[in-house]
């Protein structure tokens, strides 16, 4: 086979992979239970109110990050210390964290009440912090522990 057929049939295969791959499917698994795989449109975030409230100008964000090398360090270290700690989720790992005068502010979704006072705890133990405002929001979907 030369080699434009065989480009072509690669790439015939992967826009089949990628066409499979983003519809909706349902599959049972062995005890007949089903399962709907969501599409990829199904899946993107909608950040509208939150966009919305973090224009209004009394919300910390990133760009309220203080550029002095005291809070640069403690917003490093305590990135450093949730990147590296074990069971936390991508969602935890990837929260704001915005530092001002050693005053942190922690915002994000996490998966859960023990994530949330994880994250809290590693900041309220990192030198130089005065004070944590803990704004982080325990997805709805946290199951109950009844």
């Amino acid at each position: 086979m030369n080699s434009s057929i065989q480009h072509r049939w690669l790439a015939s295969g992967f826009a089949l992979l990628v066409v499979l791959g983003c519809k909706r499917t349902e599959s049972e698994d062995s005890t007949g239970a089903s399962e709907v795989t969501p599409t990829v449109e199904s899946l993107r975030a909608d950040n509208t109110k939150k966009n919305e409230r973090d224009r209004d100008g009394d919300t910390v964000t990133p760009g309220d990050q203080a550029e002095n090398d005291a809070d640069r360090s403690i917003t490093q270290r305590i990135r450093q210390a949730v990147v590296d700690k074990d069971g936390l989720s991508t969602n935890a790992k990837n929260v704001k964290i915005m530092t001002a005068n050693g005053v942190v502010t922690l915002r994000g979704p996490v998966q859960s009440a023990g994530e949330k006072s994880s994250i809290a705890s590693i900041a309220q133990t990192t030198e130089g912090v005065s004070r944590v405002d803990n704004q982080l929001e325990v997805a709805a979907n946290e199951p109950s522990k009844e």
